[in-house]
């Protein structure tokens, strides 16, 4: 096979082809990053941690499709992924992963050492997720731990302590990937019956839809408490409030539980994660000016 091909399945492997995991990940790192600093962030901390993003994100990938590899072939939407189409061997995959990881941790050696625990913490999350569909009945909360790490990481690079702000984000951030993954589990529902694995969309059953818009609830309320710690003002609760219109979009993609639907209402949360960003920066650098 030649090498343009061999980096064709590489890139399809770790998913560089489609951004939207990448995003869910960057952005509650952006939230933490922009908070512990009060907006003003050193340039080349933002690039650490966005890099670090891509690259775990896509170690992560490449390991959910080594443990998927004898499922994703029963799955319509997985069914040519590169190890499941057995296009790229176990052996591969596994060095791609590691080089991946690697590289990740290498990143985050010139910051706090606090910082070096949390990253090997977030690589053993990355590492377990895809196993816990195997015998968890809510994989996706788990998935919001590893997706969210990226905010307790943030603030111990910048302050050397998480701090309870910083738990409380990242438990926002749980809420949140259990809203938009199981709208993700809701595209392979009847695929993941067949083959045995636990979703929350399985879990939930017949009040999945009703489930997810109490986690968008949840999440919007958890991260307006941390706005009201943080004595922030309209900027911020302004962001909270499209975030919530996006939520309410993402309603009418989802009530009738069709895959075309529930697949636009996953990656359209890219906005979600969006607005509250927005919410932040337009806080924390108009806020000043309003009160004065």
């Amino acid at each position: 096979m030649k090498l343009r091909q061999r980096l064709d399945l590489y890139e399809k492997l770790m998913r560089l082809d489609k951004p939207i995991g990448t995003l869910l990940l960057l952005w509650p790192t952006l939230w933490a990053l922009w908070i512990a600093t009060s907006g003003r962030p050193h340039w080349l901390l933002v690039w650490i941690f966005a890099l670090g993003t891509l690259l775990m994100r896509s170690a992560g990938c490449v390991i959910n499709d080594y443990a998927d590899r004898d499922f994703d072939p029963h799955v319509e939407r997985t069914r040519n992924r590169p190890l499941a189409a057995r296009a790229v061997s176990v052996r591969e995959a596994l060095i791609l992963a590691a080089v991946l990881a690697f590289c990740a941790f290498l990143l985050v050696l010139p910051i706090f050492r606090q910082v070096w625990w949390l990253a090997l913490i977030a690589l053993f999350l990355a590492a377990s997720y895809p196993f816990t569909k195997r015998f968890f009945f809510l994989p996706q909360a788990y998935l919001g731990v590893a997706f969210g790490f990226g905010i307790p990481m943030a603030f111990a690079a910048v302050t050397g302590e998480v701090g309870m702000i910083g738990w409380t984000m990242l438990v926002a951030n749980i809420f949140w990937a259990l809203a938009y993954d199981t709208e993700y589990a809701m595209v392979d529902r009847e695929d993941d019956l067949k083959i045995g694995i636990r979703t929350a969309a399985i879990t939930f059953g017949r009040f999945d839809v009703v489930a997810v818009m109490l986690c968008y609830a949840a999440t919007l309320g958890i991260l307006a408490a941390v706005g009201w710690q943080l004595h922030f003002g309209a900027p911020y609760y302004a962001g909270l409030v499209a975030a919530a219109a996006l939520a309410g979009y993402h309603y009418t993609l989802i009530r009738k539980r069709n895959r075309e639907g529930c697949f636009a209402a996953f990656r359209h949360n890219n906005w979600f994660g969006a607005a509250i960003f927005a919410g932040i920066v337009a806080e924390l650098n108009l806020q000043p000016w309003l009160a004065g």
